[in-house]
């Protein structure tokens, strides 16, 4: 699909203005509004309005952080006193008692499932939200209205001046999500709750965790127990490899509950699936295993669709996968099963989607899947080019129009592993360069034509680890890529505007060298000098 031109928005230029030294409130009049600090101007991802008036809120010793007595509130303080305590040096001390300070307070207004709103003045900072995720949320906007300096981990001068205004901010998709591919090379517990607190901060509410393929099957399964042992034993490049017990995986979900991000596990089928065919005999037609697999093509490997041992096989999985997954999907994968037939391929959804229905668990599957016939509420995650075919663009479509969901994830402006130019020393090319802007400047409510703009459940950017392997080569191909998905995912089309987002990205360079994450300095941003 060609690019769509788009007319500079009039919030973009608001935003421009505002780092100039004054902000611009959303439908002020600028007489009114020309006043306080330019860090409203600084927010990503966009906030759907944000007024700035007022003298700013200073943290100091004596300040508190006032909750209501909710545990959820609770959590959301004792959170945002984690954040600030190590920088300020100050108690922060939680409470339910006093006046002025920082107050997070759930109420019933109009603020939906996510939203919040967050009022500043010389006096305090109240955030308040229908629900702990809005509060959350709130707290990752007030993180960016402070100094950079606020994210270190030893104590800084200061001061710690929360701008004086009201932002009221609600998600413009429910779906905002990332993927990390931990089965080309495997990574650690600790490594995902990294990823997991950067996502927290550009406010994306899921993780797609790509638990198995060719080279590697990444969750123990007590019913297959050489899956994990055996087929997890290596990786790309014939490393030692590895897999998350089911003590381990229940602590990636319970440290990504506590950042409101819910994890959407992926068992790729019926392609990608050398490992478990390596592991299993019985699961080849031939019955013969397959050795390990450690390179990089794909689309060689199939299950057996004829056997009925691979249906056990599934429903095995998908039972003890679901068990330890209290988020709503299930992913199936279906991508590049170029060694299934067309009809098996169909046999073989169309017999795997009840099973994880049957689990109570909402079906996700790569585009594919809408060559067979998606069930009732399933979503399907798009991961076409601007110059897929038309046929199979058409495919989607028509499935969206059936009631389809569609998760959009677009190789050639959202993947997070293709190299930003031809000299990125990590990544892949295949769907050509994504520099930031390409990556950013596409409007996910008009991408796929005809499309029912009520389809597009949201965005998600995959991150696939063919070429990278510690936590500097996550950063440095995530970000500064990662937060223009998330703000096309919660912020308003309205707000859309390439040259005032650069600008609004180049401020978040200084907190990301404060969080100790390495990225990648593009040339389209102006970063502030270090």
């Amino acid at each position: 699909m060609s690019q769509h031109h788009r007319t500079p928005r009039i919030l973009g230029t608001l935003l421009l203005v505002a780092t100039a030294g004054f902000t611009l409130g959303v439908g002020a009049q600028p007489a009114a509004a020309a006043r306080g600090t330019g860090a409203f101007a600084r927010v990503v991802p966009a906030p759907a309005s944000a007024v700035a008036g007022g003298s700013p809120y200073a943290i100091t010793r004596s300040t508190r952080i006032r909750v209501d007595g909710t545990s959820e509130t609770r959590r959301v303080g004792e959170y945002l006193a984690d954040v600030l305590r190590p920088s300020t040096g100050y108690r922060l001390p939680v409470t339910t008692t006093g006046a002025g300070g920082i107050r997070l307070t759930l109420g019933s207004g109009p603020f939906g499932a996510e939203g919040y709103r967050l009022a500043s003045d010389a006096h305090g900072v109240t955030i308040t939200a229908d629900r702990p995720a809005g509060l959350f949320h709130g707290v990752q906007t007030l993180r960016q209205l402070l100094p950079p300096a606020v994210e270190r981990k030893t104590v800084q001068p200061g001061p710690w001046l929360v701008a004086g205004g009201t932002v009221t901010d609600s998600p413009r998709y429910a779906y905002r999500g990332a993927m990390l591919d931990v089965s080309r090379h495997f990574f650690s517990v600790a490594q995902v709750e990294r990823y997991i607190d950067a996502l927290a901060l550009y406010k994306i509410n899921t993780l797609h965790l790509h638990l198995s393929d060719d080279q590697g099957w990444r969750i123990a399964v007590d019913s297959w127990p050489r899956l994990a042992t055996y087929g997890g034993s290596t990786q790309v490049g014939g490393g030692k490899g590895g897999f998350y017990t089911k003590a381990q995986y229940q602590e990636i979900v319970r440290h990504a509950a506590t950042r409101y991000v819910e994890i959407v596990p992926e068992i790729d089928m019926p392609g990608h699936t050398n490992a478990a065919l390596a592991s299993y005999a019985s699961l080849n037609c031939d019955g013969v295993a397959p050795p390990l697999y450690t390179g990089t093509d794909v689309g060689f490997s199939s299950l057996c669709v004829n056997k009925p041992v691979t249906y056990d096989f599934v429903d095995d999985v998908v039972r003890e996968l679901a068990a330890l997954t209290p988020g709503r999907y299930l992913h199936i994968g279906g991508d590049e099963a170029h060694s299934t037939s067309h009809a098996d391929y169909v046999t073989f959804m169309d017999r795997v989607q009840p099973i994880v229905t049957k689990y109570g668990k909402t079906v996700i599957g790569w585009h594919q899947l809408t060559g067979a016939h998606p069930v009732k509420g399933a979503l399907a995650q798009y991961w076409g080019l601007d110059d897929t075919a038309a046929d199979e663009k058409a495919q989607v479509v028509q499935a969206a129009r059936n009631g389809t969901g569609l998760i959009l994830s677009p190789a050639d402006r959202v993947y997070l592993d293709m190299k930003y130019t031809k000299d990125t020393p990590l990544g892949q090319d295949w769907a050509g360069l994504v520099e930031v802007k390409r990556s950013y400047d596409w409007d996910p409510g008009t991408y796929l034509a005809g499309a029912p703009a009520s389809a597009i459940a949201g965005v998600e950017a995959p991150l696939w680890s063919e070429t990278l392997v510690t936590d500097a080569d996550i950063d440095y191909m995530a970000f500064p890529r990662l937060p223009g998905v998330a703000e096309l995912g919660w912020s308003p089309a309205a707000t859309h505007d390439w040259d005032a987002y650069r600008v609004r990205l180049a401020a978040q360079g200084p907190r990301w060298d404060a969080l100790g994450i390495g990225y990648y300095r593009s040339p389209q941003v102006p970063w502030p000098a270090r």
